[in-house]
C-alpha cells in the first residue's frame, strides 16, 4: 500500500475524489491533513507520496514530483492572502499563517522584492487574524478565507500579486514522493486526478453553500490544476527567490 497525505481544502476536493473514486484506491492508505502536516508526514517518511506546498520540498532528503496535476492559480486565487488594516506599504507587523509555509514565503518574497518593506514578523500571534493595530496585517490560507475579502480594510490576493510581479503562474502544493515511485502507479494516479477533476459538477453538488464565495467559479476557473511548464518556471523562480530572503 502506498501512505498518501492530501490537504483538506475543497480546492483538493477533486484530487480526493478521483483517488475515492478509482481503481487506484486498492492500492492506497489515504489521510487528510492542512498544508504544513502533509509535508511534515513525508518529511518524517510517515508517508510515501504527498500534496505538500512547493516550500517544503527543499527540506526533503530527497524528492520527485511525480504528477502533472498541482494546486496552482494564474492571477487571482480566492483563498490565499494578506489581510490588512492599512495599505500593503505601511504594513509594520505581518501575522504569519501556521497552515502553510508555501504561502509566509510568498508573502514575505513579495514583501520584499515588490513592495519593498520589510515588516516584523510574528508567528503563533496571540490576536491572529483579529488585531485591531492600525499597522498589522496576516497571512492567511484556505477555506478560512472564503467570502472574507470584505471584512478587511484592504486585502491583497497573493497569487494576483504573483502574477503582476513576474507574469507567471504559481504552485501552491505538489504531488511529491520522498521515494522513487512506480510507473504504473503514477499513471493511475494521475488518470485518478483526471476522473476527479472531470466530476467537478457532482462535487459541488456536495458543497454547502458559502455567503459571498463562488466555489463553482473557485474550482472550475480560480484554481489551475495543470502543472505546466510556466509554472514549473515559476516554481524555480520561487525557489531561487526563497533563498534570497
Amino acid at each position: 500500500m502506498i501512505k498518501i497525505s492530501a490537504v483538506s481544502y475543497t480546492n483538493t476536493l477533486p484530487f480526493i475524489y478521483g483517488l475515492k473514486h478509482s481503481d487506484i484506491k486498492k492500492e492506497i492508505n489515504l489521510s487528510l491533513d492542512v498544508p504544513a502536516v502533509c509535508a511534515q508526514k513525508l518529511i518524517n517518511n510517515e508517508v510515501d507520496l504527498g500534496l505538500i506546498p512547493v516550500a517544503a520540498i527543499a527540506s526533503l532528503p530527497q524528492s520527485f514530483i511525480v504528477s502533472n496535476y498541482c494546486i496552482g492559480a494564474n492571477g487571482a486565487v480566492n483563498s490565499v492572502f494578506i489581510f490588512s488594516n492599512c495599505p500593503v506599504g505601511d504594513i509594520e507587523f505581518l501575522q504569519l499563517d501556521e497552515q502553510s509555509k508555501t504561502s509566509n514565503q510568498l508573502a514575505l518574497i513579495l514583501l520584499k522584492n515588490y513592495w519593498k518593506i520589510n515588516p516584523k514578523l510574528i508567528l503563533k500571534a496571540g490576536d491572529y487574524g483579529k488585531s485591531a493595530q492600525a499597522k498589522t496585517a496576516f497571512v492567511q490560507i484556505g477555506d478560512r478565507t472564503f467570502g472574507q475579502q470584505n471584512h478587511f480594510a484592504y486585502s491583497y490576493d497573493l497569487a494576483a500579486e504573483w502574477k503582476n510581479f513576474t507574469g507567471l503562474p504559481f504552485v501552491f502544493a505538489a504531488w511529491v514522493s520522498n521515494k522513487k515511485l512506480d510507473a504504473s502507479f503514477i499513471d493511475k494516479l494521475d488518470i485518478a486526478f483526471k476522473f476527479g477533476l472531470q466530476n467537478r459538477a457532482e462535487i459541488l453538488k456536495q458543497i454547502p453553500t458559502i455567503f459571498n464565495f463562488d466555489i463553482e467559479d473557485y474550482l472550475y476557473h480560480k484554481i489551475d490544476y495543470q502543472l505546466d511548464d510556466l509554472k514549473m518556471e515559476a516554481l524555480h523562480l520561487f525557489n531561487k527567490l526563497i533563498k534570497s530572503l
